[in-house]
Order: structure tokens, then sequence, then C-alpha cells
């Protein structure tokens, strides 16, 4: 969805303005974009009911494993689940601003969105953000991997107490380099990501496959499996801020959503505000479901990743490890890709190049940049100890995805309009106003513990 796909836009394609070049180079494929545009044709656009699970599927993901050890940090049940009840207000509502402006400008993409009714340079922070964002999440998936596949391979060798054997080839960077050299690298390189539609099934049926587990532990748990302490309130009113990356890293579905509400085969408000209220919804169960089981079962011995709490031998939850590494090893060449593209745009962008020669160098920049892109996440993650660092990071990021760029947009489409200010427009602007504080000041609160906790460790 990162090129236009009205007919009359087509027009430019000999254009000599950089901005047109990257975005019709920054699509996966152009010679798809008709029988794109004919499958919408003949079916109408995509239901409701079809976007419900689309939106769903973009906003489960590895985020889900560190839901318990948030309600950890948040200091209970309690608090986690109302600062989630609080937060998800704000996330619907940024989903609905979002339909209403890509309505008023007429994009079908998250960062395109933002430079059309924000202007250029919010646009370029926001494509800068939406690469860095992609990138530590890629990293966050490594790191996913080479804890699932400690634990695995701790069971095929028979470790009950999943330190590993000792041999070379249980080595935990040993493990991850090779799964990322031999599996994820080859997957990530093809301008193609035409598999996407299989990932997105594997990762529903992974993620509520752990849901299921682990609420299944709980009820029924293992005769060596005591829990620690389980606090019951907050140790103070400021520790429930530490759970608020984890929240807006498990929700962000806000980039990927701009796509769906542009393919529904009514692009309305009313429709779309259903299907994001219905969506966040699911989610919600999903991941309290998970956080609330996930904490109450090992208190606050709970990891960073919940299904490390478990033991290696345990076969359901060798099944969920199992389920989460395909799930992430498929979804990491789609977060890459993202990545890539906005990365294509802002070069292209930049160098202002006959559209000839950035057609004949895009094998080579595309080669580059993934091999660039691939070694540093795959570096960084060999020597980042657990994913709550790199979500605690991210996730202060994903605030903006959530408060922050929506609220500039509804402010900058609500200030452009020339008709009477009625008390609703000056209730919108100031909506907006509120999003874009509460966003900047979860970004830097959430950023700035991070990187304090980082250095103190």
């Amino acid at each position: 969805m990162a090129i236009n796909t009205d007919a009359e836009d087509w027009g430019g394609i000999g254009s000599n303005d950089s901005g047109e070049r990257a975005w019709l180079l920054q699509s996966p494929s152009v010679d798809s974009v008709p029988h794109l545009e004919t499958e919408r044709s003949g079916s109408g656009g995509v239901s409701c009911w079809a976007a419900v699970f689309i939106v769903v599927n973009a906003a489960l993901g590895a985020g889900l494993l560190n839901f318990p050890a948030a309600f950890n940090l948040a200091g209970g049940v309690t608090a986690g689940v109302m600062l989630q009840m609080f937060m998800l207000i704000f996330i619907i509502s940024g989903l609905v601003i979002l339909g209403y402006c890509c309505q008023v400008s007429n994009e079908s993409s998250y960062q395109e969105v933002v430079r059309a009714t924000c202007g250029k340079v919010t646009g370029i922070a926001c494509e800068v953000a939406i690469a860095v964002y992609t990138f530590g999440t890629c990293i966050a998936f490594f790191i996913v991997i080479g804890d699932q596949l400690d634990r695995l391979v701790a069971a095929m060798v028979h470790d009950t107490d999943g330190t590993g054997s000792g041999h070379w080839y249980t080595d935990r960077k040993f493990t991850i380099s090779v799964t990322a050299v031999l599996v994820i690298l080859p997957l990530s390189i093809p301008k193609e990501i035409g598999f996407q539609k299989y990932a997105s099934a594997l990762s529903v049926m992974g993620t509520w496959y752990v849901t299921i587990v682990v609420i299944l532990k709980y009820i029924w748990p293992d005769k060596d499996m005591t829990p620690s302490h389980v606090p019951a309130s907050s140790a103070s009113w400021t520790a429930v801020f530490n759970a608020m990356p984890t929240i807006c890293f498990g929700f962000q579905c806000h980039v990927s959503c701009v796509p769906v509400f542009n393919s529904m085969s009514r692009k309305e408000l009313k429709p779309w505000g259903v299907v994001v209220t219905l969506s966040m919804i699911i989610c919600l169960f999903v991941y309290t479901g998970t956080g609330v089981c996930g904490f109450l079962t090992f208190g606050s011995d709970v990891s960073q990743d919940v299904l490390m709490s478990y033991p290696s031998d345990d076969i359901p939850v060798a099944i969920a490890r199992a389920f989460i590494v395909i799930c992430v090893i498929t979804s990491y060449p789609i977060l890459h890709f993202c990545g890539r593209a906005v990365i294509e745009g802002l070069w292209l962008r930049y160098q202002g190049e006959q559209v000839e020669v950035c057609v004949r160098r895009e094998r080579r920049r595309r080669i580059l940049q993934t091999l660039v892109w691939f070694v540093v996440t795959l570096v960084l993650a060999l020597f980042i100890p657990d994913i709550g660092r790199v979500i605690s990071l991210i996730g202060g990021l994903a605030a903006c995805f959530i408060f922050v760029f929506p609220g500039l947009c509804l402010m900058q489409a609500k200030l452009s309009e020339t008709d009477s200010r009625t008390a609703s427009w000056h209730g919108s602007v100031v909506f907006g106003a509120t999003m874009v504080t509460i966003g900047a000041f979860i970004f830097g609160l959430t950023t700035t513990n991070s990187i304090y906790q980082d250095v103190v460790s």
C-alpha cells in the first residue's frame, strides 16, 4: 500500500519530483497494483468483519510475552488493567482520527497521511520514527527467537533446568545466528513479500495458543510451580508508568491500519469506529488474559518473556515456543520491508536522481540496505540481555504513533477548515492537543527511564 493506486496519479511517473519517484519505487511490485485494483473492484473492498481480523492481527504479536512482566512493574493486576482501560480510550480515538485524516488527505499510508496533513517536516519525522521503530522491533524479534530456542534446545537435550548442555551448538548466540542467516536473511532480501498472508494466519494462531496455554497453566498449575510474592498494589503512583511501553508496543497497530481503512468497502467513520473498537476489545481480552494469568502464576519472579518462566520439558509450552519462533521468523521480513521502504523513500528524496537511474540501481540498494539492517539488528540482539530492554525503548516511540502524530493530524485538519468554528471544532482541537501532550509525556518519561535503567544496570 506504499504506492498510490489511483489511476490519475500514474501520470506523474515521468515527473522530476523526487518525492513522487520515492513513492513509486517504494512499492513491492508495481505490476501488482492493477491486479489489486481488479480484486477490489470485483469484491467491493474489505468487509467490516475482515477488517476486524486484519486489525487484530496487526496488533497482536511478540509483545504479548512481556505483559505479565509489565503487570509486575505496574504493581499488580488492578493497576495494570486500569492503565490498559485508560489508554484504550486514546488508542481507539487515534485509530478513528487516522481514518478521518485519511478521508481528508486522500492518502493510503500512515506516513503519507501525516505528510499531507502536517507538512513536510512532520512527515519526515514520522518516516524516521517508523524506521527506528521497525528497527527496534526486529531486534526484539531476534531476542525472542533466542529465548525460545534456548528452551527448545534444552528440551531436546533433556536439560530440565534450561541452562543448556554446554555444547557450542546449543549456545544462544550460535542458534540465533544460524536461524537468522539460513532462514530470515533469505526471506528479507526479495522485493516481494507475498508470503505475509500465511504469516498472518500463523501469527493469530500462535498468539491465541500462547494465551490459552498461559490461562490453563494458571487454572491447573504444575505441582512444582509455586508463585513468589504477588504484589496487590503499586509501591508508588509512578510505578504504573513502567507498564506504559509494553502497552503501547502491544496495542500499536496504527501504522498498519491506515491501509486497512483505505481498503474497506465502506470508507466511512462510523463502520470504521465499530471495527477498531471491536478489534481493540478483542486485543484487550487477549493481553489481559495473558498478563493477569502469567503474573499470578509466577508473581514477582515472572520473566520478561513469560514463556521463559515455564520449565523447558513442558510439552504444551514447548509447542507455544515453536509457534512463537515461526511467527517471529515470518514477521521479521515484513517489519524489515516496512522499514526498508521508508529508508528507500528518504534516500530517493534526498538524492533526487532520475527515474531511470533509480530503477537501475534498485537491486543493489535493496541488497545493501537489507544486509546492513540485518547485520546490525543481529549483532545488537546477541548482546542485549532481554526483550524488556528493547520494548522499554521502542514502546515510548510507539506512543508517538498512538498519540502524537494522530493528535497533530487532527489539529491540523481542523485548523485548515474554513467553515464556522463551532463547539465541536474547538473540542476536536483541544482533544488533539491533549493527545499530543499525553503522547509527548509518555515518550519522554518512558524513554528517559529506560535509558537511565540501562545506564544503572
